[in-house]
Parts: C-alpha cells; sequence; structure tokens
C-alpha cells in the first residue's frame, strides 16, 4: 500500500482524537472481560490440576474402597505377600486451619519410606532437610502431631518450624506442630503444594478418626500389572486410573466456566457495534476525501485496505490495552470464580493469577479479529464510494433503503437459523450459544425496518407537539445508517441485561421455593466445614445426646458420602433417615404416589437428583404418581459397596438445587446394610409443638459446647445457603453491568458522530431562528426516541434470550430445571435504563455544539 495513503488515515485518525480513543477502548473493554475471565477460569482449573498432581505424584492406579477407606491389612498383604513395591498407602482429608485465616487445608497421610517413587518433593532425604536439620524426619515419625507445610504457605501466613497450630476436623479440633518445611524444586510445585500439608499415617488416622485404615493406596503399574492387582482385590475395594477423580471434576467446572466465556464475549460483541460506529463515521467524514483520491486514481482495493488497516492498528492498540486491563481484572475475577468452585465443586487454593501465554494472545486474536470484522462493511462502502456522488451524504441512506428488505429477509432468516440450532442442536452447549449469537445478530440486522415503523407511529404522535416532535422522530429516520446501529448496540446491552436479569430471578424464586420444600426441621447442626462437594463426619453418639435436650421433638441423621460406581465415576451419596415428608413438589419424575416412592426407598430403592439423571442420561417411565408399582421397569444405579456391586432400582427423580454434579438418595438403614459405616454427616432437629425454638436452639449449643459444629436455625440455614447463590451469580452480574458500560459508550459514540455529521445542518437551523433551547429540546427527543426504541425491542429480545437460557442453556449445562418468574420491573427498568443511557449519551455532543458559532457551524470548502 502507498505510503502517503497511510500517512493520510493515521494523519485522519490524530484529527478525530475522541472517536478514535471510543474505537480503542470499546476493542479494549471488550478484550479485557474476556481476558480477565479466561485467566480466572484458567488460573483456578491449572491449580486444582497442579494440586492433584502434587498429591497424586507418579502414581498410576489407586485402590479404593468405600466411605471408610481400606482396611491397611490389604496394603500389607500387597506388599508382603505379593512383593509389590510399587505401592503407598495415603490417608486424606480436610482440616481448617485456624492460624491459616480458617483456609480449607488438604491433609495427606504418607509414610515416608514408601514415598520415594511417587512424590518428588517428598523423599527420606529431602524430607530429612525440609528444612536444613536431620531433626525434622525423626520428629516427623515420633513426634504426636507432627506435620509438614511447604514454605511458601509458612512464608503467606507468617509461621515457623516449631509452631503449634490448629486443626479443626469434622467436629474435633486438634493440636499440631510444624516440624518442617517442604521446599519444592521448581515454582509450578510450589504453587501446588500451597493448601497442601503433609503428616504420618498413624497421625493422618488420628485426625480423621480412621484408626487402621487408609483413604486409599497408590500404585505404579503396568496394565498387565494392574489387572492382577485387579484380580485379587477383596469385594468392596476397586482399582481406577489415578486420573479419574482429575478427569470428573474438571468435567463439573467445564459448564460454569463455559458459561461466563459466553458471557465474556457478548461485551466483545457489543464492542463490535462501537467499532462499526466509528469507522462508519470515519468513511463518511472522509468521503469528500475518499472520492478525490479515487479521481486521482487510487483503486478501490487500496481504499479498502486504506480503512482496515486502520482499523486493524487501533484494533492492535486496543487489544494491548486490553490485555494490560485484563490482567488487572483478572486478579479480583479470580476471586469470584474461586468462591464459586469452592460453593458448588471442590476446594482450590489460587494465590495467585496465572497469565498464559495463550490467553494473551487468544485476547490479541479476538481485539484485532473484531476490530477487522466490524470495520469490513465500512472499508466496503469506502471502496465502493462513486466520485461522482461523493458530496451527496444522502447517497448512502439511499443505498440503506435499497437494501433494507434484503437486510430484513437475511435477519429473518438467520433468526429462524439460530432458533433452530438452538431447539434441535442438542450435542454440546457450544451449539446453543452459538444459536443464540446468530440469532441476535439475525435481530440486529432487522434493526432499521423495526425502528422505521416505530417512528412512523412516533411521528403522529409527536407532531401534535408541534414541529420538533415530527422534526425528532423524522430525524431518526433519516439518519438510519447511523441510529440503527446505535439503537442495536443499546438494544443488545439491554436485551442481555433483562434476559440475565430474568435468569438469575428466576432461578432464585426456583431455590427459594425448593428450599421452602426441602428445609422442613426447625434446626441443622454439621460440622464448621461441611459443604456440597465435602464429606464430613460427626459422632455417632450425637443423636442420642440431642434427643435427651427438652424441647427435641424428633432427630433425623444424614451420611453424604462419596462412593464410586463402575458406570458413572464418583458418587455422592446421601442417605437418610425415615423421618421425611412424603411430597410430590420435591419430586421432577416419579412412579407411584410419595408415600409408594419412599416405601420404596426404605425397602432399598434410590431416588437420584435431575441433574445427575441428566447428567447419566437416566429415565422413567412416564408415569409421575400415576401408576403404583411396575418395579420391573425401573432404571437402577451400580454402586460399589463394601459387600461389592450393587445395583439400586431408581424409584424416583427429585429437583435438586445444591449441585450440578447431582446425588442418590437412599434410605440410612440400607445404606448401613451395604456400607461399615456407622458415622453421620448432619443432624436435623424437629422441635416439640409448642416448644420455643430460640430457647431449645441455645439448650442444643449448650449440650454440644465440647464439640466444634455449627448449630442453624431453619432460616439461618435457608439464608447461608441463598448467599451461596448470590456469590455463585455475582460475576455473572459485573458481567453484565459491562455490556450496559460497554453499549453506553457505543451510544455516546453514535450520537457525537451523528451529531458532528449535522453540523451544518443544526448550524441552518439556528440561523433560522431556532433558539438554543428549542435544539437541545430537539437533540433530547431525538435520543430519548432512540433510547425508547432500543428499550421497546429489548423487551421481547430480552425475554426470548431468557428463555433460552433458562430452558436450553441452564438445563443443558446444569441438569436442572428452572422455573420461569416474570418479575415485571425489570421490563420497566429496561426502559428507563435504555431512555436515561441515551439522553445522558447526548449531553456532551450538545455541550460541544452549544459552544459552537453559527457561522463556523454554515463554513463549507
Amino acid at each position: 500500500m502507498n505510503i502517503t495513503l497511510i500517512k493520510t488515515g493515521l494523519r485522519d485518525s490524530l484529527r478525530r482524537p475522541w472517536l478514535t480513543a471510543l474505537l480503542v477502548l470499546s476493542v479494549a473493554i471488550g478484550v479485557a472481560v474476556v481476558v480477565a475471565i479466561d485467566m480466572a477460569n484458567e488460573s483456578a482449573s491449572r491449580a486444582f490440576n497442579l494440586s492433584t498432581e502434587a498429591v497424586v505424584g507418579r502414581a498410576t492406579h489407586e485402590i479404593v474402597g468405600g466411605p471408610a477407606g481400606i482396611d491397611d491389612t490389604v496394603y500389607r498383604e500387597l506388599r508382603v505377600k505379593y512383593a509389590y513395591r510399587l505401592s503407598a498407602p495415603i490417608v486424606e482429608g480436610y482440616a481448617g486451619a485456624l492460624e491459616m485465616g480458617r483456609q480449607t487445608i488438604h491433609v495427606l497421610g504418607v509414610d515416608p519410606l514408601a514415598e520415594a517413587p511417587f512424590r518428588s518433593y517428598f523423599v527420606p532425604r529431602a524430607s530429612a532437610d525440609a528444612n536444613g536439620s536431620l531433626d525434622a524426619l525423626s520428629q516427623f515419625y515420633t513426634r504426636p502431631g507432627a506435620v509438614l507445610l511447604s514454605a511458601a504457605s509458612a512464608v503467606r501466613f507468617g509461621l515457623k518450624v516449631g509452631d503449634s497450630i490448629t486443626l479443626r476436623v469434622d467436629s474435633h479440633q486438634h493440636s499440631a506442630v510444624i516440624v518442617g518445611l517442604l521446599r519444592a524444586p521448581d515454582d509450578a510445585t510450589s504453587r501446588a503444594l500451597e493448601g497442601l500439608m503433609l503428616t504420618d499415617i498413624s497421625t493422618a488416622q488420628e485426625l480423621f478418626d480412621m484408626r487402621g485404615r487408609l483413604s486409599r493406596i497408590d500404585l505404579i503399574a503396568r496394565q498387565p500389572e494392574a489387572d492382577a492387582i485387579r484380580d485379587r482385590l477383596p469385594p468392596g475395594l476397586t482399582l481406577v486410573p489415578a486420573s479419574e477423580q482429575a478427569n470428573t471434576v474438571t468435567q463439573l467446572t467445564a459448564a460454569f466456566q463455559l458459561n461466563l466465556t459466553a458471557f465474556s464475549l457478548l461485551a466483545l460483541l457489543v464492542g463490535m457495534f462501537l467499532i462499526y460506529n466509528t469507522v462508519m463515521f470515519s468513511v463518511v467524514q472522509r468521503r469528500q476525501v475518499l472520492g478525490i483520491l479515487r479521481c486521482l486514481g487510487v483503486t478501490s482495493r487500496e481504499i479498502f485496505g486504506l480503512v482496515w488497516a486502520e482499523a486493524a492498528l487501533l484494533g492492535a492498540i486496543g487489544a494491548l490495552l486490553g490485555l494490560a486491563l485484563g490482567v488487572f481484572l483478572g486478579r479480583f475475577a479470580v476471586q469470584l470464580v474461586t468462591q464459586t468452585i469452592n460453593d458448588l465443586y471442590f476446594s482450590v487454593t489460587v494465590s495467585g493469577v496465572e497469565v498464559q501465554l495463550a490467553t494473551l494472545v487468544k485476547g490479541m486474536l479476538l481485539g484485532i479479529g473484531t476490530a477487522l470484522l466490524a470495520a469490513a462493511i465500512p472499508a466496503a462502502e469506502a471502496a465502493g464510494v462513486a466520485p461522482i456522488t461523493v458530496l451527496r451524504r444522502s447517497d448512502l441512506e439511499n443505498r440503506l433503503q435499497r437494501t433494507l428488505p434484503a437486510l430484513t429477509w437475511a435477519g429473518c432468516l438467520m433468526f429462524a437459523g439460530g432458533s433452530l440450532v438452538i431447539g434441535f442442536v442438542q450435542s454440546t452447549v457450544v451449539a446453543s450459544f452459538v444459536g443464540l449469537f446468530v440469532a441476535l445478530f439475525g435481530l440486529v440486522l432487522c434493526v432499521p425496518v423495526l425502528t422505521i415503523l416505530l417512528m412512523r407511529g412516533a411521528t403522529q404522535t409527536l407532531g401534535r407537539l408541534g414541529l420538533i416532535g415530527r422534526m425528532a422522530a423524522r430525524t431518526v429516520t433519516n439518519a438510519l445508517s447511523r441510529t440503527s446501529i446505535a439503537i442495536a448496540a443499546l438494544m443488545i446491552a439491554v436485551s442481555v441485561t433483562i434476559g440475565v436479569t430474568v435468569m438469575i430471578g428466576s432461578f432464585r424464586v426456583t431455590v427459594e421455593n425448593w428450599l421452602d420444600e426441602t428445609l422442613l426441621a426447625d434446626l441443622y447442626i454439621a460440622p464448621p466445614q461441611a459443604s456440597a462437594n465435602r464429606a464430613v463426619t460427626m459422632d455417632p453418639d450425637l443423636p442420642g445426646r440431642l434427643r435427651t435436650v427438652p424441647g427435641v421433638d424428633s432427630v433425623e441423621v444424614l451420611r453424604s458420602v462419596t462412593v464410586n460406581s463402575p458406570e458413572f465415576g464418583a458418587v455422592r451419596l446421601n442417605a437418610a433417615a425415615a423421618n421425611r415428608r412424603r411430597d410430590a413438589r420435591v419430586y421432577r419424575f416419579a412412579v407411584g404416589t410419595p408415600d409408594e416412592v419412599w416405601n420404596r426407598v426404605l425397602a432399598g430403592a434410590v431416588v437420584v437428583s435431575e441433574p445427575f439423571a441428566n447428567r447419566h442420561h437416566i429415565q422413567l417411565p412416564d408415569t409421575n404418581f400415576r401408576l403404583p408399582g411396575a418395579e420391573a421397569q425401573l432404571p437402577s444405579v451400580t454402586l460399589l459397596t463394601d459387600r461389592g456391586l450393587h445395583s439400586f432400582p431408581v424409584a424416583g427423580v427429585s429437583y435438586d438445587y445444591s449441585s450440578d454434579q447431582g446425588s442418590v438418595l437412599l434410605g440410612l438403614e440400607v445404606y448401613r446394610r451395604y456400607w461399615d459405616d456407622q458415622n453421620i454427616s448432619s443432624v436435623a432437629l424437629y422441635v416439640a409443638p409448642g416448644a420455643d425454638v430460640n430457647r431449645v436452639e441455645d439448650a442444643v449449643r449448650a449440650a454440644l459446647s465440647d464439640r466444634v459444629v455449627v448449630v442453624q436455625s431453619n432460616r439461618a440455614l435457608r439464608q447461608t445457603a441463598l448467599a451461596i447463590f448470590d456469590r455463585t451469580f455475582a460475576i455473572t452480574s459485573t458481567l453484565r453491568l459491562v455490556a450496559v458500560v460497554v453499549a453506553f459508550i457505543g451510544v455516546l459514540s453514535a450520537l457525537m458522530a451523528l451529531q458532528l455529521e449535522r453540523t451544518r445542518e443544526l448550524g441552518t437551523l439556528r440561523a433560522l431562528g431556532m433558539t438554543l433551547q428549542q435544539l437541545w429540546r430537539l437533540t433530547l427527543l431525538e435520543t430519548a426516541l432512540m433510547g425508547a426504541t432500543a428499550g421497546l425491542l429489548s423487551i421481547p429480545t430480552g425475554l426470548a434470550m431468557s428463555a433460552v437460557l433458562i430452558y436450553v442453556i441452564n438445563l443443558r449445562s446444569f441438569g436442572w430445571t428452572i422455573f420461569f418468574s416474570p418479575a415485571p420491573e425489570v421490563y420497566v427498568q429496561a426502559l428507563v435504563i435504555s431512555i436515561l443511557a441515551a439522553v445522558l449519551a447526548a449531553i456532551y455532543p450538545m455541550q460541544r455544539l452549544s459552544r459552537m458559532e453559527t457561522v463556523v457551524a454554515l463554513r463549507s470548502e
């Protein structure tokens, strides 16, 4: 390309610093959001993978058992009888460390003599020198409560060798002492060791009340050796690949992270409208220059390349700024993402933000690619400028009018195609998002014709107010190439606000109703570390003690554990006692009446949660409380019990919003028949009729004063659950706000362009006697009409988007049913936000024109 052309383009950009800055800013914001979310997702996933690798080490397989673990004689037999030396015993669990900000610590009990082949950071020689002295290893073996902590964690929390720490394990507190520090050979391993604590096997068995038991046995084995070991295992034990757990958890978070990425891309999508506006304004402003260049022999291809090169350059600058801003925002986004993952999936410690080269390259390519894509139409417009029509601004509007039918039909076809993809392509959630984006873009192409229809109605209505009313509506239509893009940008942003707000509101109402149906007891007692993703244990004698508390009518116990299944991998299993309300509203599908369903559960059947059923394609006969019996038709779930594999018939599918990984519910007596586990995870208390709940709660706290437990009322537990829900959607709400901010900048850009284009027109109106006050009224009315149009169009668009999010994307991503809640105030707010954003965006351009003298506005070259 001719260097003179490049200089011409750069000089023109420098003459329009504010519009150029808006283009750069629009790219920067979009890229920053994408990069921040990508970094947060990547940091959380990488932290989990690193910690898993640190725990698993070089193990290829694991021997695992039921909730009670593995009898340590199995390990002894493996080493002595079968002489298999590449094996290591493990006892693991989680504890809250009070001196470490009550952070949840992953405690790993190991045998140092068996560790050398498995974990490089802990071998006898390295461990003996963990803190520069041979005493560390001897204390590790002999001192009660001895633990090793990573050097990075010690520095972070101001701890040193010899310090005592208090570990809270389930409902008990234990004292431990740091006898050495783990120093990793590299940075990756050092990050993996954060949140990890090592102790001797016997100490870990005391901490987790697993005397004579192991959590698992790590193995390094080739496939023939693994098959031989599997054949020798007693009933209730199985051999699984060491990577199975990590793969399972990674799949669990995939849908959550995909949804965040899709919402972040919406900000970039809205930013495309800003770029289009800015580049198109640049083309319109330079139509005379471009026409002269065409007369001087510059080809249309060179003109296209000039505009595209400018957009690429400004897009690259915006992308670079977006990368820097994204790295900064990523430090905040990772906290929100990590909190959600800890609440819903698994415990992960993220002390830093991972900046991956792939993320930066992705952000850079998205920024430049978005700029080039948005600039393609303006570049084609510039290349198609005919020198003979270059002085006629109306030529652009006339061509838009001629192509309007084709644009409208294309928009209708894209909307129909996107809708078909959403409705019928069920293979992946990605297809649903692609269909949603295509349908939205189809609606965007229909905005010009819809704007014309609305402005015709506005002309008739506002015409009664006088000339200014008629002029305002006609101006929006006459400058359709500019106004329709601004309206579309604002419509998309506000519709996203409506769609996401309605989805979150509907989800919250659904969860509230579900909590009303499931939280039936008056008081709940559980250890402090209880969560949806982590098994906890309480003493079996607690229910008996609680039954003696005055005012307690009945006690219900619950055992929540993770068991293995040859079909489904790790399965969350909830075992409940018989004292449960039998209500049809808790079931999504069921065979027989609620009483019949629960009687089957007590007899040995199970109820699976809706996410579990959807994830694993479990379908019941379509009876839903109409056909009693029919056990032969029921599907089954095969679980590994302490008696071996057993298939449990599925009697019902229940609504469940506690975790998208799903769970299986069975009777407590049935559970104890197949698993040798007398422990409990939580207790629910029902207060006697007429008793004061607050007094009973105080009495329960006094009775359990020697135990580290949390006693919560029904209302407090409900509030805690809703607080977790609100934290989960905090980052989604933030992304929604970013989309609105980007749209506001887009409207500001469009109005600046529109008002500057109309400088001579507005100057002529002033010369003909229009006062400055009337000019302000005209401009504000024009922008209010644009905002109202965007708001009105955003309501059906947002409703459609909320329906897709509720009935398609959430169901396919997480497997649960959300009941639509209309929330009428959201639509009123959307209309007000649209009008207010448009009116506010008009203030600066009007102030700028107000200071301009009429003679300057009328001046022409």
